[in-house]
């Protein structure tokens, strides 16, 4: 019965949510703005902008596991709060660079930040999640993350054209302390199994999860690096709209079905979830307008809706609570890979034949990862039986 459910929505939990909403508007602001100042005042190509927007994933993919293997043993609280003071830092520093070498050098440091907040955060939310509520806890925790990319690429919108550039990054960057600032008003709780840590940097339980869960994040990182160039390409009148539609309908379905990850087992959730994205992909590959592009981008979007919740929910279930930092790195590791490799690879397709193909690639990945999850799911079920 729903009365005797264990609390889910707790202080700490809504002082994290709030957090990250804080912390991934400014990483939505920089979504919108990179691609463009990379290919404006730096000067730069499509692929330029496609390797600025990946290269923290190399930083992040190195650093993911040590921040996961710190929170285990030193505590959530203190690599978040650095995180995001340090993308703070970053975000500041950008008004003073006008070449591609000094973007992607201040996109390496902002993966140091990425790796520390996130893999922290997300260990702090399975701490606080009671084991039966996991999907729907990561179902309005990722509210956070999927308003700041609905809302932030639209302030950055205005702040640029109101303001230019440099109040744009100043922006990002106060979005970016407002979260260190409400981390601090987080008290940690007590692990279950004493909190003390393992201290090993990978779970290899999780490896094999987190490998769909990297073609889902290659997937739609290619987009979300050419969303704003692939509107004006299509003569899109508002560049921002692509990328708020997609936000707004994974906060709207994450709201309406955040009960379902718990319902449904999460490896055949997560594998469904990627052949929607790929079907997105498709239709704005194939159908090149902005009814065509906007379409795509709903179809996509609720795919995206259960993808997170399927996976981590998956990766969390080989994890005991000493574990989660060490969980969390891992599967963020693959996501990294995923954020890097999107962008890199299909920004190169993109130079070479278009930023439509380039999207039909990303389909063409979702796809393959959605095949490797069936695999995983049937196999889990034999293991059951």
């Amino acid at each position: 019965m729903s009365g005797t459910r264990a609390p889910l929505f707790t202080r700490a939990f809504v002082l994290l949510g709030v957090a990250d909403l804080a912390y991934f508007t400014s990483v939505g602001v920089a979504i919108y703005t990179l691609p463009l100042y990379t290919t404006g005042p730096v000067g730069s190509s499509e692929a330029g902008a496609g390797l600025a927007f990946g290269a923290f994933g190399i930083t992040a993919l190195v650093c993911r596991p040590f921040a996961g293997r710190a929170s285990d043993t030193r505590g959530r609280l203190p690599l978040m709060i650095f995180g995001a003071l340090l993308a703070a830092a970053g975000m500041l520093l950008f008004p003073y660079v006008d070449s591609l070498a000094a973007v992607i050098a201040i996109r390496l440091v902002q993966g140091v930040a990425e790796a520390a907040f996130f893999v922290a955060g997300f260990a702090l939310l399975a701490d606080l999640a009671p084991p039966e509520r996991m999907g729907e806890a990561l179902s309005y925790n990722s509210l956070g993350l999927y308003l700041g990319i609905a809302f932030g690429p639209p302030l950055g919108e205005v702040l640029l054209e109101q303001w230019g550039y440099d109040v744009a990054w100043i922006g990002a960057a106060g979005l970016a302390a407002l979260a260190a600032a409400l981390t601090c008003l987080i008290r940690e709780p007590a692990r279950a199994d004493g909190g003390d840590g393992h201290g090993r940097l990978i779970h290899r339980p999780g490896i094999a999860p987190s490998l769909g869960f990297f073609a889902s994040l290659a997937a739609i990182s290619g987009f979300l690096a050419f969303a704003s160039l692939y509107s004006e390409e299509v003569e899109l009148s508002n560049t921002s709209l692509a990328l708020f539609l997609y936000g707004a309908v994974v906060v709207f379905c994450r709201i309406a079905f955040a009960r379902v990850p718990d319902r449904l087992p999460s490896l055949q959730l997560g594998a469904a979830s990627l052949l929607a994205i790929a079907a997105g992909l498709t239709v704005i590959a194939l159908w090149q307008t902005p009814a065509g592009l906007l379409s795509g981008v709903v179809v996509l979007a609720v795919g995206v809706t259960f993808s997170t919740p399927a996976f981590f929910a998956a990766i969390f279930a080989t994890a005991t609570p000493s574990e989660r930092g060490a969980a969390a790195g891992t599967a963020s590791a693959f996501i990294d890979l995923g954020l890097g490799f999107g962008p890199i690879a299909l920004g190169l397709v993109a130079d070479a034949r278009g930023i439509p193909w380039a999207f039909g690639v990303g389909a063409g990945i979702a796809v393959l990862g959605a095949i490797w999850t069936l695999r995983l799911a049937r196999a889990e079920s034999v293991a059951t039986a």
